[in-house]
């Protein structure tokens, strides 16, 4: 009796294997896990009594989401990603359990075995399970020094094989925001292929420097081609509410219902009402919150820059999401990333993801995520960092 080789083929998430040496490491501070340090806003908790009082919500409800919640979505698109939704043609909206529902149910839906999916590496590694789940072929592209998307290398990489060229903006693990020139072209080349852009935007209220976010199912005429995730696990500290959602092509939407039926019925209906007072609330709650982060990234910021500057890492640019992803000059480890990821832990009790799990094998890289800290902890917990790494890598 044995798993599936399907499963013995997928990489086992790191996140949980990070979480146990955390825990026998008692102290450790966390610059691993990619969540917030704030809960939902009050407006989503007191959507629950709403939920309570009809006990018919107690049921099974619609497949796509609840009326409610579709139409707030809606409104949300339209105002803030200049997204379109709701005629009778046009693109449809699903409410999905987050947004790794919404990547699996597009692979799923969009997929046959041995299909290809282009992922820009570093991926984010649920994608890359998800696809090798489905018994479709990642094929990885490299961008370039700070983590930008080479074009010409996405276009080498098209095959008759190929399904979707997946984007991530702002990025996980890198913090990259991709320019909208950049993602315009990315779409017209998807389009002049007859393959979909599949365009993940769960850390899209996160940027900085001026840097801003752009949809590109926003683009004139790329509603056929293009299908939009979207989380609220981040902007509004929902991560285990799992609530997201898609925009589609019209085309996909029996097979997309025929994935979200099967994988979860409907998602969790206690947590759609939630998200009706998120929206509520809308972005200026996340404002408020992310003046906060912008002060935790700056201590990030600056000590970082001290390991650059004594020629230990490079510390790529990124505007977005909240993360760093250092990487290791040559010859300032003999350790792989995920060795390193461990010793940082047992002997300087601080945690952070190896780049290993993002595609990254050629070089040491370091995901370090500030996202769930105050200052004061972020102030220790890259202090332990940088203290740790110049002592592993003398």
């Amino acid at each position: 009796m044995h798993e599936s080789l399907r499963l013995r083929a997928v990489q086992s998430p790191i996140i949980p294997v990070i979480a146990d040496l955390i825990r026998s490491c008692p102290g450790t501070i966390s610059l691993g896990q990619g969540v917030v340090g704030y809960g939902p806003p009050p407006a989503a908790l007191a959507q629950i009594e709403r939920f309570l009082a009809e006990p018919a919500n107690h049921k099974y409800q619609p497949v796509a989401g609840i009326p409610a919640l579709v139409a707030g979505i809606t409104a949300k698109l339209a105002a803030e990603n200049g997204l379109a939704v709701g005629a009778p043609d046009g693109p449809r909206v699903m409410v999905t359990a987050g947004g790794n529902n919404a990547f699996l149910a597009t692979v799923l839906a969009i997929g046959d075995p041995g299909d290809e999916f282009i992922l820009p590496t570093p991926y984010y590694f649920n994608h890359e399970m998800a696809i090798a789940m489905a018994h479709g072929r990642p094929v990885l592209v490299p961008t370039d020094a700070n983590y930008q998307l080479d074009l010409d290398a996405l276009r080498a990489a098209i095959t008759p094989r190929t399904r979707a060229i997946v984007t991530v903006t702002p990025n996980n693990p890198s913090g990259a925001v991709y320019p909208e020139a950049t993602l315009r072209a990315v779409n017209a080349l998807c389009a002049e292929r007859g393959i979909f852009h599949i365009s993940d935007e769960a850390y899209e209220a996160f940027t900085y420097d001026g840097a801003t976010h752009f949809s590109p199912a926003s683009i004139p005429g790329s509603a056929g081609h293009t299908i939009s995730l979207f989380s609220m696990s981040k902007a509004f500290g929902f991560a285990s509410w799992r609530i997201g959602w898609m925009v589609f092509p019209k085309e996909l939407e029996a097979a997309m219902r025929k994935v979200q039926d099967t994988l979860i019925i409907c998602p969790p209906v206690i947590s759609q009402f939630a998200a009706l007072g998120a929206l509520e609330a809308g972005s200026t709650y996340v404002r408020e919150k992310l003046r906060g982060l912008a002060e935790v990234r700056a201590v990030v910021q600056r000590e970082l820059a001290a390991l650059e500057t004594d020629g230990i890492c490079d510390v790529p640019p990124a505007q977005g999401a909240f993360y760093f992803l250092l990487r290791l000059r040559p010859g300032r480890t003999s350790l792989s990333s995920l060795g390193l990821a461990e010793r940082l832990i047992r002997e300087h009790g601080v945690a952070v993801i190896p780049g290993s799990a993002f595609g990254l094998d050629q070089a040491c890289h370091l995901r370090v995520a500030y996202g769930a800290l105050a200052r004061d902890t972020a102030a220790e917990g890259i202090g332990r960092l940088v203290r740790g790494l110049r002592g592993l890598t003398g």
